[in-house]
């Protein structure tokens, strides 16, 4: 690794100390509490952009993860990072996700907004730091404070002063890690791409509609001169490989021009730099016409806002059931209802999956259900 990377015996430690580690480094022992978790194994049954039941082939919160740490782990492979670290980041990013991807919390921000909202990102810290429960000595994962900061990729003024040392870097303006910088590039490459081939898949985008956007249409008259027989599934997969080939090979020498300009001699030097991990201005020009088409014809699509219009009214009204008689609630949430209200609602909420959750609806408004 390099000697601006993060290394694992410089860690900030954990909340409550531990005796290190047998046999695995700092971080690999956060991966491995991330990946036995309650919370990651949720992750296959919540909605990406389709809601769970609408098709096995489309991308979970659980396989965009994984690619999520994949990509990741090139990237600092490549810039001399701290591999371990950015997989534990990028594992634990969604954790704090609701059922039924933005319009889950979206619906469930609005629910909080007496109470002090709610948004996906500060849930994930919560749930490594609070929610989860599986060890004698301590609530939640004890992750490390490296972890920890990468989780937590933006937060207001006023919530970062409750945060403690996690909170630190959005009072005194500074960056987290280059590690955490890689994990969220990584995760903006991995939905960007694989919500082209799922619209795709789906039948709700079209290759004539992608002719007009740049990084598509580049790659894909690439596959059509070499391939000119291929058929379209191929040609899908093809081209939206080379188009995340371009954005991490992009991403790498740019973000590695950028380090060798600021010469970081530390992790916490890099910290005091301005961002390091970052497209060239070109890709990052392309990158962001991407995401825009997606917003307007994918995640606007009439069929996709129909079943997050019925998501929202889920979200809605369970939540407005359980604050309203937190008796509906399982035993082991009626006692933390009671003494943290609102908040134990939309924690209890925010950790179902899509499945769960329209089951627990039906429980409760269906007269057919038990």
């Amino acid at each position: 690794m390099q000697p601006y990377a993060v290394h694992p015996d410089r860690s900030r430690g954990r909340c409550f100390p531990e005796p290190a580690p047998q046999g695995r480094s700092e971080f690999q022992r956060d991966r491995d509490r991330i990946v036995h978790s309650t919370a990651f194994r949720r992750l296959e049954y919540k909605t990406q952009v389709f809601v769970n039941h609408e098709g096995d082939h489309f991308r979970t919160r659980l396989t965009h993860s994984l690619e999520v740490a994949q990509i990741a782990r090139s990237i600092a492979r490549n810039l001399g990072l701290n591999e371990d670290l950015v997989e534990a980041i990028a594992l634990a990013h969604d954790l704090g996700h609701t059922p039924f991807g933005h319009a889950g919390q979206d619906a469930l921000n609005e629910c909080m907004r007496a109470h002090g909202g709610f948004e996906h990102n500060l849930q994930s810290l919560r749930v490594v730091d609070v929610l989860e429960q599986r060890y004698a000595a301590f609530d939640g994962l004890n992750l490390t404070f490296e972890a920890r900061e990468g989780i937590l990729k933006h937060c207001s003024a006023v919530k970062a002063r409750g945060l403690g040392d996690v909170g630190e870097r959005f009072l005194t303006h500074s960056r987290p890690s280059l590690e955490a910088q890689v994990a969220n590039l990584a995760d903006e490459i991995a939905y960007n791409n694989h919500d082209v081939d799922d619209g795709l898949r789906s039948g709700l985008l079209s290759l004539e509609q992608l002719a007009g956007v740049e990084l598509f249409a580049r790659h894909r008259a690439e596959v059509a001169a070499r391939y000119p027989a291929l058929d379209q599934r191929r040609v899908v997969h093809e081209t939206v490989r080379r188009m995340m080939n371009t954005l991490v090979t992009d991403l790498i020498g740019h973000s590695r021009d950028s380090i060798a300009a600021a010469a970081p001699g530390s992790a916490d030097e890099a910290r005091r730099a301005p961002p390091l991990i970052a497209f060239s201005a070109a890709i990052a020009q392309e990158q962001q016409a991407l995401k825009d088409f997606l917003r307007a014809h994918l995640y606007r699509h009439f069929q996709v806002n129909r079943m997050m219009s019925k998501a929202r009214r889920i979200v809605e009204e369970l939540f407005e059931a359980f604050s309203g008689d937190p008796r509906l609630l399982p035993p082991e949430f009626q006692e933390r209802a009671r003494r943290d209200g609102a908040r134990a609602v939309a924690d209890y909420i925010a950790g179902m999956t899509d499945r769960y959750a329209i089951r627990e609806y039906r429980r409760l408004f269906s007269i057919d259900e038990a």
